[in-house]
């Protein structure tokens, strides 16, 4: 069997994770998983957060629920945060950022307002992905992308198309 590399597209809100994911899936054959979609499906919930207006994720089933998907490889994996998943599962970590007045402008357009709107730009502008994902994985294998233009995402795509093939080249 073809090894895979498994991939983790991670960013704030807004950020454009699930748009370049899925047509990473197409154009690679990997599997996209957006774990927010995924924790909907199977009620992967551990309450509601009233001050957000939305359900909190139970990290641990989330985990449980892709373990045996990840062993097997191939896999692109969508979430705004990153430090919940194990290291070992990554081949590389994509943090996706954009100017925070166009996110703001994006993350209204979805209906954010308030605390949660203001939260999510501010966890942009402290770069608060970037940092976890520096924590939680190996330095070597975390790279920033900028998000903001129809043009960065397809430079992104042609990257992480190439970085793909040559790791595909590399482990088989």
């Amino acid at each position: 069997m073809t090894k895979r590399p498994n991939i983790l597209l991670t960013g704030t809100p807004g950020v454009g994770k699930t748009t370049l994911g899925k047509e990473l899936a197409k154009r690679t054959g990997l599997t996209f998983v957006n774990v927010g979609d995924m924790a909907e499906e199977g009620q992967l919930y551990d309450g509601y957060d009233e001050e957000y207006q939305c359900p909190v994720l139970d990290e641990d089933r989330v985990v449980d629920e892709l373990e045996e998907k990840m062993e097997g490889g191939g896999v692109i994996v969508d979430y705004h945060g990153c430090d919940l998943f194990p290291e070992r599962w990554f081949h590389i970590v994509f943090v996706l950022r954009t100017d925070n007045t166009l996110l703001y402008t994006r993350l209204e357009n979805r209906g954010y307002t308030g605390k949660k709107l203001q939260d999510n730009v501010q966890c942009e502008i402290f770069q608060t992905i970037y940092e976890e994902a520096m924590e939680a994985y190996s330095q070597e294998i975390v790279h920033q992308l900028p998000s903001n233009t129809p043009e960065d995402l397809e430079r992104n795509l042609e990257q992480m198309v190439q970085w793909t093939e040559q790791w595909m080249k590399d482990h088989n």
